[in-house]
This record gives structure tokens, sequence and C-alpha cells, in this order.
């Protein structure tokens, strides 16, 4: 029998073991993050990308490369490409060929990013609008084995009736063809420093990728769905609980999670992001 001294020591360190792997997912990054970097050179940006750590990418396929290409190219350097882009039109007029796309590149997830609206004036009709194409775009989707994740940009959250255009979108798309990415900085600006796991909690299940970012401490977020790039800062030295919505993305079904870093400081703040993720 083990003498008590080293069961509590035992049960002290298999508690502290547990406290530092909160975040267990692959380490990934949203490729606008490296927007200034692609026309420098595509290849050279993957290496900054892979250089830093990251096995997973997410993003629209940069100008000047084919998808097939791409694919080549990131395979080479050990990155793989669980979700790519897709713009709104996109899936109004052609969805075969986006789904044609992200099968080149070997995704299973095809996020869109923006609801086509007025500035500063995001309506039920555009809520509405999104609803039907997101339905019929992500029927077409799942049919060819794809997964369409809707990604809030903090505009959604206008009031309507007892919640928010964002309320109505999630409950009014299908969830076996439509599944949401929570950006957390753009639900925080929007929604408020909480609502990252007000949502989560609200909506399991709907959430399968996440955005890691954060938003500076002491901005007020508005429904314009943009902030000043310096409102973007390293995650964990924001406003965001991490903790807290790391644990709940693992718990309702977020299946990847992508550092995207909007600010001009992108160089600095990712090792700063890393650093944090890792030690949860």
């Amino acid at each position: 029998m083990k003498p008590l001294f080293l069961l509590a020591f035992a049960t002290l360190f298999a508690s502290v073991a547990v406290a530092q792997n909160i975040f267990t997912y692959p380490i990934g990054v949203q490729t606008y993050t490296f927007r200034k970097h692609f026309p420098n050179g595509i290849e050279k940006t993957l290496d900054e990308i892979k250089s830093l750590g990251f096995t997973e990418i997410e993003g629209n396929l940069p100008i000047g490369i084919t998808a097939a290409d791409y694919k080549k190219m990131c395979d080479a350097k050990g990155l793989s490409i669980p979700s790519t882009g897709a713009e709104f039109d996109e899936l109004v007029k052609d969805p075969i060929a986006v789904v044609n796309r992200a099968k080149i590149l070997g995704a299973k997830f095809v996020m869109c990013a923006w609801i086509p609206h007025a500035r500063n004036e995001f309506t039920l009709e555009n809520a509405k609008n999104a609803v039907q194409v997101f339905n019929a775009a992500g029927k077409i989707l799942s049919e060819n084995g794809l997964t369409l994740c809707y990604h809030e940009h903090g505009y959604e959250f206008y009031p309507y009736q007892d919640g928010t255009l964002l309320d109505y979108i999630i409950k009014s798309t299908d969830p076996k063809y439509v599944s949401f990415e929570m950006d957390v900085l753009w639900v925080m600006h929007g929604g408020g420093a909480e609502m990252p796991v007000s949502l989560l909690n609200k909506y399991p299940g709907r959430f399968k990728l996440m955005h890691l970012k954060d938003l500076k401490k002491g901005v007020q977020g508005n429904l314009s769905g943009g902030t000043p790039a310096e409102n973007d800062v390293p995650v964990g030295m924001g406003q965001g609980n991490w903790k807290e919505i790391i644990t709940l993305a693992k718990k309702y079904g977020v299946v990847h999670c992508f550092i995207e870093d909007e600010s001009n400081h992108e160089m600095e703040n990712i090792p700063l992001s890393l650093s944090y993720l890792k030690s949860l």
C-alpha cells in the first residue's frame, strides 16, 4: 500500500495536470492573419506559418494559385486544411463550385464570414435571406460530405423578439445542414464579454469551429461588425473568459479552433496567444 503522502501527492499532481490541459486542440490558424504576407510569396508565407508551430490552417484560396497546387504545397509543409472559405454570393450562385474546391483542398468544413447588408443596417430581411441561402447551400454541401458554417461578425446582435437576429438565424437554419463558427472577438464586440459562454451553453452542438481572438479590455463594442486593429489583442490579454470558453467548446462539439489576428502586429501577437493557450 502506498503511503498516504504519496497518494496525496499523486492526487495533487493529477489535478494540476488536468488544469494545465484544457486546450488540447491541434494548433490552427486562420490565414487571413497573414493577408499582408501572401502577396510576398505563398510558399514563403506557408513556411512562416509552419515555423510558428501551426499544423492546421483555415482560409480562402490565395490569389495566383490553383486549389490543387495549393493543396500540394500545404501537404509538403505538413499543413492540413480542415476548413476553407466561401463568399455568400458563391453559395447563392454556384454551391457545387464551392464543393469541388473544398474537396480538392481536403476540407470538411466551409465557412462563410459575411452576409451582405447596408452599412450598420443588418435587418430581419437580411437574416431571412441568409437563412434561405444557408439552408439551400448547406443541404448541397451536406450531400457531398461537407459542413457549412456561418461565421458571425457582431452585427447580428440587433434585438429581435426575445433575443437577437443571430438567435433567429441559429433557430431558423436546419441543424442537419447548417452549423456555425464562433469568432470570439466579434461575439464579444456585438454581444458583450459574456456572450461567447452564453451562446455555447444556449446552442450546444451548433458551433463546430471557433476563431480564437481577444478584444482589448475596456473596449465597448457595437453592431458595426468592425473595430480598429489595435483592439485585437493576443488571446488571454483581453476580455475573453478563455478557460470557460475552451472548456465549453470541447464539451459542446467544437472540432477545430483557429487563432486569427487582425492586428498590425500578428508576428508579435501570435507567439503570445500560443503561449497562453498552451498554459491553459
